[in-house]
């Protein structure tokens, strides 16, 4: 499903709907609080770095995880994603292989994220991380995850999409959050904002609490592509948490973007869906345009006729998630406290 509009509406005006849905919203929290409070987290072989965030939608999870597992490589770490597998039928603990493997059976994002290391789908967070240590990871990175009180966590990373900050402020369905702000970022060792410097300064001024922990800034940037963009008319389609961002992207790199289709996150492409936009963009002269998580769910016989536009995180400086990737899991050779090079 979309999220619904009134969710991203400023906390000092939630909207009526939202007013509506505060008892619901107190239901879901108390459930939520009761479910942490009687966990008895599992502790992992191996250090475990959570990447997660506060709100139902994309917020820079994925790329992040992405950019850590590459990062830990040059550190000589080895290092595995668990990640739950929303939308896939496989429960786990499953190695994902990306050629055998299809987004159906193993959701999208650890599909996606197959052709950056190495994947583990498990609805089981906990006996993902054992299966992770068994084959050789020293350490596990979990792809969201941060709500699940099933596995004790040695760091965690809280993503903010710095365009949305925490929508209206309030729990599901009344607000986007997951949970209560305070209660999360309590948990929280790493803040990472990601957007331009402009909208990081207005999601700090509207969330002072940001201010209690580390934050770091970050970019998601578009790699260099083989289609000049800029010459191209463009029909471009994403079902990702904010597909007006991914086509923010587009034009920013100069695209004529002449229809937009935003889908819900995880959207499941039928034939039909398919059929229509191939013969929009064939009368519209135009190129169809999607993103790198739309695109493994794609038909394989349809992967062809859509261009993926790949989109990298790069925080602003390495450093602070050095500082915490050296206490929990230092780079081979190097001592605990130590810088790593």
């Amino acid at each position: 499903m979309k999220a619904p509009e009134f969710w991203s509406n400023p906390p000092d005006r939630p909207g009526w709907l939202s007013s509506v849905l505060w008892p619901a919203a107190a239901l879901w929290q108390l459930g939520a609080k009761w479910r942490i409070d009687r966990a008895r987290p599992e502790q992992a072989p191996v250090p475990v770095l959570c990447v997660g965030n506060l709100t139902a939608g994309g917020a820079g999870k994925s790329p992040m995880v992405a950019a850590l597992v590459q990062h830990l490589a040059v550190r000589g770490t080895v290092a595995h994603i668990v990640s739950r597998g929303y939308g896939g039928r496989i429960k786990g603990p499953h190695l994902v292989d990306d050629d055998a493997d299809s987004a159906a059976d193993v959701g999208d994002e650890p599909l996606m994220l197959a052709g950056y290391g190495t994947v583990w789908v498990a609805d089981d967070r906990a006996a993902g991380a054992r299966a992770a240590a068994e084959a050789g990871a020293k350490l596990v990175i979990l792809d969201d995850g941060f709500q699940n009180p099933g596995l004790a966590k040695d760091a965690s990373i809280v993503m903010v999409d710095a365009g949305q900050g925490f929508g209206n402020g309030r729990v599901i369905p009344a607000g986007p959050l997951r949970e209560p702000v305070h209660q999360g970022l309590d948990r929280a060792d790493l803040i990472v904002l990601v957007g331009d410097q402009k909208s990081r300064e207005r999601v700090a001024q509207i969330w002072p609490v940001l201010g209690t922990k580390p934050v770091l800034g970050a970019r998601l940037v578009p790699q260099k592509t083989g289609l000049a963009l800029d010459v191209a008319k463009v029909i471009a389609f994403a079902g990702i948490g904010r597909p007006e961002k991914f086509f923010q992207t587009l034009r920013d790199l100069g695209a004529d973007i002449v229809a937009s289709h935003g889908f819900a996150d995880h959207q499941v492409y039928d034939r039909k869906i398919l059929q229509r936009l191939v013969r929009e963009a064939r009368d519209a002269n135009a190129i169809l345009v999607t993103t790198e998580k739309d695109a493994v769910r794609l038909p394989e016989a349809f992967r062809s006729q859509a261009f993926t536009v790949q989109i990298r995180l790069e925080p602003d400086d390495w450093a602070p998630i050095d500082v915490i990737l050296d206490r929990i899991c230092p780079a081979p050779g190097a001592e605990i406290g130590t810088e790593s090079p």
